[in-house]
């Protein structure tokens, strides 16, 4: 590797491995996969007591809640900013470099400023929704040693 950076070459780029919605688990990322956007709920805008809000200039961010998914299942996607405007209902996208967040003990799909929303054409797969992975609810359990 050392050698590709001082000739100037880049470094080859791998392939996307491509998962399925039920293959997610919580805390990882790095997941690749492509979605059909089944609903868009956006998230009103809270002022926060405390001066807690966004700086003086800035816009707030924009959010809504998009539930996601392929012929496995489904998950809930928080879309920030521009990522609303890609994520209309019957819109097909693939979600680079996606991971899952914990939001009240359920798993919820997000793509920080490392990653990548892309709206791709139409797939022709049926989204499955009844199996809800963001229903599922986790509670983390310690292990004594």
């Amino acid at each position: 590797m050392a050698t590709a950076a001082k000739g100037g070459e880049k470094p080859a780029l791998r392939k996307p491995v491509f998962v399925k919605v039920d293959q997610l688990k919580p805390g990882t990322c790095g997941h690749t996969l492509t979605v059909k956007v089944v609903s868009a709920n956006p998230v009103p805008a809270r002022g926060r007591a405390g001066g807690g809000g966004p700086a003086v200039g800035s816009r707030p961010a924009r959010i809504a809640e998009c539930l996601v998914g392929d012929e496995t299942g489904v998950i809930v996607f928080t879309a920030r900013n521009e990522q609303v405007d890609m994520l209309m209902p019957g819109n097909t996208a693939i979600l680079r470099n996606a991971r899952i967040d914990m939001f009240k003990g359920s798993m919820r799909l997000t793509v920080d400023k490392w990653g990548r929303v892309e709206v791709t054409e139409p797939a022709s797969f049926a989204v499955k929704e009844d199996n809800n992975l963001s229903l599922v609810e986790y509670e983390l359990v310690n292990v004594p040693e």
